[in-house]
């Protein structure tokens, strides 16, 4: 089966409650099963202290009305592994919206440590009063170290970003990285890892996009980036990103914020030739997305319809990363912020 096939049939089993591609024989899963124990081992136990929270008021000074921000998913959207709340991706990315939109930002903090697709129903449950513009979701990993079916997982975060858009709610999904960089996962389970992480972003970008929904390949935050410098993107469990990861993480997130808030750059209008931008068929993007970390996909239309032949019509872009203001430390309040 190709690539573009087992993606599409992959999210059709997530849509459709199907048990999704048998990956592993019996043999094979008995092998894989206790590397992944092993790898536990290695990266050590989950510290029972919580990240610092990132919950709060963003944009000292600048006007309203607020931009609401809500942050779900797991270990890496809360930001495991640092001590300063200012180290956070919650912090990074409201920052960063505040000074690029020159507006004030609230952003409530949803995200779990150890999180799985199948715990965002919860969350979407405490996200949805608080009205967000847009949230952003980063699941996924926890999902192919447990190995979670892929169509099940898919399935959980498709059924997240229905009840979102319904809501009214913009969301951009940050697809499951690219696990064969860790390296306290050994052969053959590090092979088995790229190749199901990568699989799972393919499916997860087509069932978020058939949701209306937008998302950005984050195989940068564990690929070669990573892969060249794990000392300093990756934290002292040698799976978490540190400090320096979690900035390389937040500045392809915040580009892609911005445009699903609608405030890209004008410069940003149309999709450009010259970066490799275009329209493509959504399988076909999707594929393109996971060996092209950065990329931002959405949906779109080609002569008035939103679907050709090949099935929904996708943009892709390559949204220019900007240099990442310091990030500030959350106010409790908006009465606070404002003095």
């Amino acid at each position: 089966m190709g690539k573009a096939a087992a993606a599409r049939k992959l999210a059709s089993a997530a849509a459709y409650g199907g048990g999704g591609l048998s990956l592993l024989g019996g043999a094979l899963y008995g092998v894989l099963t206790a590397e992944a124990k092993l790898a536990k081992r290695t990266i050590g136990e989950i510290s029972g202290t919580p990240p610092p929270d990132s919950t709060g008021w963003y944009g000292r000074g600048r006007p309203g009305p607020a931009i609401r921000i809500a942050l779900l998913g797991d270990s890496s959207a809360a930001g495991y592994g640092v001590d300063r709340v200012e180290e956070t991706p919650g912090a990074l990315l409201a920052s960063g919206v505040a000074e690029r939109a020159d507006r004030r930002v609230y952003l409530r903090h949803f995200a779990v440590v150890g999180a799985r697709s199948s715990d965002l129903d919860g969350q979407v449950d405490r996200a949805l009063p608080i009205e967000p513009d847009v949230a952003v979701i980063l699941i996924g990993a926890n999902d192919v170290t447990h190995l979670v079916p892929p169509a099940r997982s898919v399935g959980y975060l498709a059924e997240s970003v229905h009840r979102l858009r319904e809501a009214g709610v913009e969301v951009l999904v940050g697809t499951c990285p690219d696990l064969g960089t860790v390296k306290p996962i050994a052969p053959p389970l590090k092979q088995l890892a790229r190749h199901w992480s990568r699989r799972v972003a393919a499916a997860q970008t087509i069932s978020v996009l058939e949701e209306g929904g937008r998302t950005v390949s984050l195989g940068s935050v564990l690929g070669p980036e990573f892969a060249a410098a794990p000392a300093l993107l990756f934290g002292p469990d040698q799976f978490h990103p540190s400090a320096a990861g979690y900035r390389s993480l937040v500045a392809v997130l915040l580009p892609s914020t911005l445009a699903a808030l609608g405030l890209a750059g004008d410069d940003e209008a149309e999709p450009d030739g010259i970066r490799g931008e275009g329209v493509l068929p959504i399988t076909t993007a999707a594929l393109q997305a996971v060996n092209v970390p950065g990329t931002e996909l959405g949906s779109t239309e080609v002569a008035g319809r939103g679907r050709g032949v090949r099935g929904l019509w996708v943009e892709l872009r390559h949204r220019r990363r900007q240099p990442q203001p310091e990030a500030e430390a959350p106010q409790e309040s908006e009465a606070s912020e404002a003095g």
